[in-house]
């Protein structure tokens, strides 16, 4: 193979790819069968199917049990919006992942107590084994599951206050930022890293995605004159949605 010159299976996947992306092999449709890609483009059976599944890998296509492969719908993305802290007072946990002012949903939530892990222990500046509050989040707009959320929180800052528990308590649902000052904790600045990795099956079975999928992680920590009170770890589908940020300019 010549330097630029793409494999055989990678030829045949851009061309059936466009035909999705244009509209001729409409969602719903069946794409052609092995046997039809290997007739039409002049392949083998081992190139044709390499491009199906390269299709198949960036979720344009999907198998049906029985029935063949499929093109798939392709959602319109929507808008996750961020911005820098803004009072949410009494403000859903939904909302406080949003910046929308008309941002509504319905969430889920569980708290339970469990050693940090190395990971987490070096994100809250804390030792590994050391106690932490983990409250997971599922939220669902319009019915449809669009966000995981997993948050984790020090002991040492919380344990025996009125706020250990997240959704729980005289201020439970409140932001970390309200929750915090009242216990005479002042967070004074928020760190948001954005990446993207294949979604584990857990998360892709929650939020309907298929196997190879991408996900967006926003990996938020909250911090107080340097002390870290909160991370978290903000998980939506990269197909379905897209991670706006309004950030004041001083």
């Amino acid at each position: 193979m010549t330097f630029g010159e793409q494999p055989a299976y990678l030829r045949v996947a851009s061309d059936l790819r466009q035909k999705i992306v244009s509209g001729s092999l409409p969602p719903h449709t069946r794409l052609p069968s092995q046997a039809r890609i290997r007739e039409e483009y002049g392949v083998s059976d081992t190139v044709a199917l390499e491009a199906r599944k390269v299709l198949m890998a960036e979720g344009l296509v999907e198998g049906r049990s029985g029935s063949g492969t499929y093109v798939r719908e392709r959602p319109v993305p929507r808008r996750v919006a961020r911005s820098g802290y803004r009072p949410t007072k009494g403000a859903s946990p939904f909302r406080q992942e949003q910046a929308e002012e008309d941002a509504r949903g319905t969430w889920e939530s569980r708290s339970e107590q469990e050693e940090a892990s190395a990971e987490i222990a070096k994100r809250l500046g804390i030792r590994p084994g050391d106690r932490v509050m983990r409250t997971r989040y599922g939220f669902r707009d319009a019915g449809e599951q669009m966000m995981l959320s997993t948050s984790w929180e020090p002991l040492a800052v919380t344990g025996r206050s009125p706020v250990m528990l997240p959704e729980e308590g005289p201020l439970g649902g409140c932001g970390v930022v309200e929750r915090m000052a009242a216990i005479d904790i002042v967070v004074d600045n928020v760190v948001e890293e954005v990446g993207a990795r294949p979604g584990l099956a857990e998360e892709l079975l929650a939020l309907g995605g298929v196997p190879g999928h991408v996900v967006l992680v926003i990996e938020r920590t909250y911090y107080a004159s340097g002390l870290a009170v909160e991370t978290a770890d903000v998980v939506v589908p990269a197909d379905r949605y897209r991670v706006a940020y309004h950030l004041p300019v001083k």
